[in-house]
């Protein structure tokens, strides 16, 4: 996979790119990762890229012309029609686990990085395809969120985190958080690893993981229940864990 991310700060890039699974993805051939400055499209002696906006206002707004043709030249560097051009933006639709995994599905991603007040609006009408935001807050910029964004993406393209199923075990993968984890020392300040993990019983241990699963999103992300289809199973296993919760 290629993912192409527009922005006028490059260099803020560098160190988490370069670092840890992205950069073993990058490595092995999994993702190519480029960055693509608009300025270098700014074809004006001081090569400008934001102006003021039209009708007044505080702030400025990026320039229509350099966004284009730093898009333009990205999507000529790969010859496929399975892309997805996609705006930073706190408007945009929440970024989610479903939302990366769709991502992952396409040969090229390009990321958008808005500043200033914003892009002008033409480009959002015909270039982009589609606007994700990764919380409801403002960032001086769209590059964190760029992070963010390629970091979730990548773990989800096969063979980035070596085991097939890596990601499936992840947090929000299935609708679910995640079940706790252990290693070792068995024991660490008198807390016991739960002995469940240590019987080799694998289905046991599936079953363990499972409720614990369960038990953790009832506690922190209860709407998240609302949200996925629950087995006879997860039903079982709730009704336990209310249960005890209720002192049963």
């Amino acid at each position: 996979m290629r993912i192409d991310i527009i922005s006028l700060f490059p260099e803020m890039f560098t160190g988490p790119l370069g670092h840890s699974i992205l950069k073993r993805a990058q490595d092995s051939g999994l993702l190519a990762v480029h960055v693509t400055n608009p300025r270098d499209f700014a074809y004006d002696k001081h090569r400008i890229v934001d102006d003021y906006p039209f009708g007044g206002g505080s702030g400025m707004v990026m320039k229509p012309e350099p966004i284009f043709r730093a898009v333009e030249n990205v999507v000529n560097a790969v010859a496929s029609a399975n892309r997805r051009i996609v705006l930073m933006c706190p408007g945009g639709q929440p970024f989610d686990q479903a939302k990366a995994r769709e991502l992952a599905g396409y040969e090229q991603l390009i990321l958008v990085c808005g500043h200033y007040e914003g892009i002008d609006d033409r480009i959002q009408q015909y270039v982009i395809d589609e606007a994700v935001s990764i919380g409801d807050y403002v960032l001086t910029g769209g590059e964190l969120p760029a992070m963010v964004i390629t970091d979730a993406v990548a773990r989800m393209l096969p063979g980035v985190l070596g085991a097939d199923d890596g990601a499936q075990h992840d947090s929000f993968y299935n609708g679910l958080l995640e079940y706790p984890q252990y290693t070792r020392p068995r024991e660490f300040n008198g807390w016991e690893v739960p002995e469940i993990l240590l019987s080799g019983d694998h289905a046991k241990i599936e079953r363990w993981r499972r409720k614990e699963s369960l038990r953790i999103t009832l506690a922190r992300r209860p709407d998240l229940l609302d949200n996925i289809e629950l087995t006879p199973q997860d039903h079982k296993l709730l009704q336990e864990i209310k249960s005890e919760q209720a002192g049963g």
